[in-house]
């Protein structure tokens, strides 16, 4: 009988072949289509003869953190209480990362998969992911940022560095997310994990768009790691944590709306503040602008006009009260702000223009955070079953499908 784990509310079967879920960042759909046709990803242009080929919504806000939480979890971040990768804490009244398991309020696939006697392991590109992902778990989990600092004790592998055969890359370079392949190929090679999650970062996806040289490159790198799992008898499932999409005017200029620097001109200093979720300890490729943005306002008697005067604003996409938000994106209430606001396609949202550094935007701005960037892969290298209507399908379903509903 095959063995079953219950976690959040779902059930999944024990993996009987190695797992591969991948998490690509930043893959907006277009990338693997303008790949394809150039005739780099000739593996993912076979999948669709003998594997599944679908697309699921990404959470929103369309960021890194939540996202990932939510595929490790099955789950939406009204369960798993990450919301964003930075938020206002207002029990410690300060702003501070969402990078600490403290935060998580729900168990992961990952760690219940080990406490069921499966090898599983996690290579993530940045080290801010890590400690989230890693959470309870008993396996192998390390970071591709930080892989020379890798031991045995804590990590769950050593030497890893001299195996996958490659220097430590920068965390601003294509590099970091191929030492997460290699190191995967490695563990597949050697260790054989019951179940792995790999998850890269979306640095080439900030700098350049679909269909252009670095690009195609990217994803043809992506694309031979793909073949070689597929080849070594892994199941593949690959997703992505958003999309992503130019975020300028006409000319390349970046579409910037400096929401403090507004309310404060409208309203007076100190009537509200600004909250970026997108803001990490890695903001060099987007200078910390997204087009997700939550409000604290310390008068909430003034909420209606407030809304009213930023859904008034040109590139201003939607603002939401904290419970349409956090309904509408099934957000944890209590972690957001009053209020949610959304940018248009190509808007991206900021505090005060003296507080971003746009010195690292040397190509035109390109970003993710709204609606706008929540259609993304779902790519199996086996075909679907027992799914004939599968209606609205998430990237947080992947697990489950990987394990419960593939030849």
């Amino acid at each position: 009988m095959t063995q079953l784990i219950n976690v959040n509310s779902r059930a999944y079967r024990l993996p009987s072949t190695p797992t591969i879920v991948i998490c690509v960042d930043g893959c907006e759909q277009e990338y693997i289509n303008q790949a394809i046709q150039a005739g780099h990803a000739p593996f993912l242009a076979e999948l669709i003869g003998f594997g599944t080929i679908l697309t699921g919504d990404c959470v929103v806000p369309s960021f890194t953190n939540p996202n990932n939480l939510s595929i490790v979890t099955g789950a939406p971040p009204s369960v798993h209480g990450i919301c964003g990768n930075f938020f206002f804490d207002q029990d410690a009244q300060e702003e501070v990362l969402m990078n600490d398991p403290k935060y998580l309020r729900a168990p992961t696939i990952l760690a219940e998969m080990a406490k069921a006697g499966q090898l599983v392991a996690v290579v993530t590109a940045k080290d801010k992911l890590r400690s989230l992902l890693g959470h309870q778990l008993k396996g192998i989990c390390f970071s591709a940022e930080k892989a020379d600092q890798v031991n045995l004790e804590e990590h769950g592998v050593e030497n890893l560095v001299e195996r996958v055969g490659m220097p430590v890359p920068s965390v601003y370079s294509a590099q970091l997310s191929e030492f997460v392949f290699a190191a995967g190929l490695s563990l597949l090679t050697n260790e054989r994990p019951d179940f792995m999650y790999l998850s890269t970062t979306d640095y080439i996806q900030h700098k350049h768009a679909p269909g252009t040289p670095q690009a195609n490159e990217f994803y043809a790198m992506m694309d031979s790691y793909f073949r070689r799992y597929h080849e070594a008898g892994a199941i593949v499932a690959i997703t992505a944590d958003h999309g992503m999409n130019a975020k300028t005017d006409a000319v390349g200029r970046p579409n910037i709306l400096f929401l403090q620097d507004l309310m404060d001109a409208r309203y007076g200093a100190q009537h509200a503040r600004v909250l970026l979720p997108i803001t990490d300890p890695y903001v060099v490729h987007h200078g910390a602008l997204g087009s997700y943005a939550t409000v604290y306002l310390n008068d909430t008697a003034q909420q209606c006009d407030v809304m009213e005067f930023l859904a008034g604003i040109a590139g201003i996409e939607a603002v939401l009260t904290r419970t349409q938000a956090s309904q509408r994106f099934e957000l944890p209430e209590d972690r957001i702000g009053d209020l949610v606001v959304l940018g248009e396609r190509l808007t991206v949202l900021g505090t005060s223009a003296s507080k971003h550094d746009l010195s690292g935007l040397t190509v035109p701005l390109r970003s993710h955070g709204g609606v706008s960037e929540q259609k993304v892969p779902l790519m199996f290298n086996r075909k679907l079953v027992g799914m004939d209507n599968p209606g609205r399908l998430r990237n947080f379903d992947i697990i489950d499908i990987a394990l419960n509903h593939l030849a």
